[in-house]
């Protein structure tokens, strides 16, 4: 399924002009039908898995507590 700009850069939550820019650099592959560009969504698909993953590997980093440094001696 192909996306126009438009819809590519709302999905990602970019402005537009940013998407441009990505087509016209190689970072983003792209489609020319003579008056718009259109892009591949499946090429984002394993973006935001990747995204959705990180995510979730940055949760259980937040939640695990620090364990005790074993070498600390109460001078007491």
């Amino acid at each position: 399924m192909y996306k126009s700009v438009e819809q590519t850069a709302q999905d990602l939550g970019m402005p537009e002009h940013q998407i441009f820019q990505y087509i016209y650099a190689g970072r983003i592959k792209a489609i020319h039908d003579g008056s718009d560009y259109l892009i591949n969504s499946a090429q984002f698909d394993s973006y935001h898995q990747q995204l959705e993953r990180i995510k979730e590997e940055i949760e259980i980093w937040r939640n695990t507590p620090i364990p005790e440094d074993i070498d600390v001696k109460d001078e007491d």
